[in-house]
């Protein structure tokens, strides 16, 4: 599997909330779909490379996808992130549910069965579109990839967005 880049300060890199009406929050690890979530037509923005600079810090960061555009490895060693290849939304959803305290990110049908198994689920509703399904599963609904790593890099945002 693949081995996420993850900050080494103090060996305990997360991300915890407590949302009121739901309880605490931990997240680890943010899995990214690349194609219409982090990347446009294959090209992620410089915006969105330095705001995953920083969310490295806080958490791990993985890039699952099909590579519809290419440029999966070149983005992996721009990014500094690991990517993994897959095949299917089965695919995603198994590595997500072999991991604690996952965040998922995508707009795909193929990100839907991923968003069931993770701790918190962020759709991006971004010029790609989005998928019904991922709609319907996702916690939380953006309107790209900077606003939802904003979202995680605030976490007043989630409290905001999620309390009951």
């Amino acid at each position: 599997m693949v081995s996420p880049q993850t900050a080494e300060e103090d060996g305990d890199v997360a991300i915890e909330v407590a949302i009121p009406g739901d309880g605490p929050l931990r997240l680890e690890e943010a899995v990214f779909d690349y194609n219409g979530t982090l990347a446009d037509g294959g090209a992620v923005s410089a915006e969105v490379a330095a705001l995953l600079s920083e969310l490295k810090e806080r958490l791990a960061v993985v890039i699952l996808s099909a590579g519809t555009f290419g440029g999966l490895e070149e983005a992996s060693k721009r990014l500094g992130v690991a990517c993994q290849r897959v095949e299917t939304g089965a695919d995603k959803a198994a590595y997500v549910q072999s991991r604690p305290g996952v965040v998922a990110i995508g707009n795909g049908q193929n990100d839907t069965l991923m968003f069931e198994r993770a701790a918190l689920a962020i759709c991006v509703l971004g010029r790609e579109g989005a998928a019904a399904g991922a709609l319907a599963r996702a916690q939380v609904v953006v309107r790209s990839a900077e606003d939802a790593i904003r979202l995680l890099l605030d976490p007043r945002r989630l409290i905001a967005t999620l309390r009951r």
